[in-house]
């Protein structure tokens, strides 16, 4: 699937799953717009977009930080004085924060977490939906986590945590059938903790998965082009992973 006519926003792309969707979406000649919560973060990325010889006009870098209504407002006032539209908007960003035992975290770290992931993921859609409204094919991906399922207990993130991705995936829910009737597609991801290892890196062998193995990267980003790729009267709603 070649994506050269589409204009794609990523949240938290300065490193890991965000990075690795930066890299892919560029590598298929989408227009890429990425956010890291540093510019230098954002342009690390976007400079090693350039290097393996994809158009570096079609290659932006912003800082964002997502716990910060104003730095997401400036954002997207950034992206829009570039871009007339946008086809696809990736919440990418939220915060991970570690360990069983509430007490284990900060006052502070308990906000930030919930500000990235909940309010963070909340503002940018709706700093980014008037933009999105203007394309032929809006499709909106958030990157949840089986955190957010219900009953899930697997993993080891803290409690802040599973109730940023339980509010995540509440407010996907109820925009996914709101804007539903304007041709939004509103997709999101559950996936476990996965196997982040780059699969566009020059040591990726792609060796054969086995249902034994982890999930990778490159599943989910393949799941994530699966969805946008179909007809517009596809509304893939969500993908749910079996637990290992």
């Amino acid at each position: 699937m070649t994506l050269e006519h589409h204009r794609v926003v990523i949240t938290a792309a300065g490193r890991d799953f965000g990075r690795t969707l930066a890299l892919t979406f560029a590598a298929r000649g989408a227009e890429v717009h990425l956010s890291a919560r540093t510019l230098e973060g954002a342009e690390r990325v976007r400079d090693e977009i350039a290097a393996q010889g994809h158009d570096a006009t079609r290659v932006h870098a912003y800082a964002c930080d997502l716990a910060d209504p104003a730095s997401v407002r400036e954002f997207a006032a950034s992206v829009a004085a570039r871009a007339g539209h946008v086809d696809v908007l990736v919440n990418n960003g939220s915060r991970y924060q570690h360990g069983t035992d509430l007490l284990s975290a900060s006052d502070e770290d308990v906000v930030e977490t919930i500000a990235s992931g909940a309010a963070g993921t909340v503002l940018a859609t709706k700093a980014f939906l008037p933009l999105l409204l203007k394309s032929d094919k809006p499709d909106i991906v958030t990157m949840v986590s089986a955190c957010g399922e219900k009953g899930n207990h697997r993993s080891d993130a803290h409690d802040a945590f599973y109730a940023a991705k339980s509010a995540q995936a509440g407010f996907a829910e109820i925009l996914s059938r709101r804007l539903r009737g304007e041709g939004v597609r509103v997709i999101s991801l559950y996936p476990p903790d996965f196997d982040n290892h780059d699969p566009l890196s020059p040591d990726w062998e792609g060796a054969p998965r086995t249902a034994k193995d982890p999930l990778t990267a490159q599943s989910l980003v393949d799941c994530v082009f699966f969805a946008i790729g179909q007809p517009r009267d596809c509304f893939i709603k969500s993908f749910h992973f079996e637990q290992v």
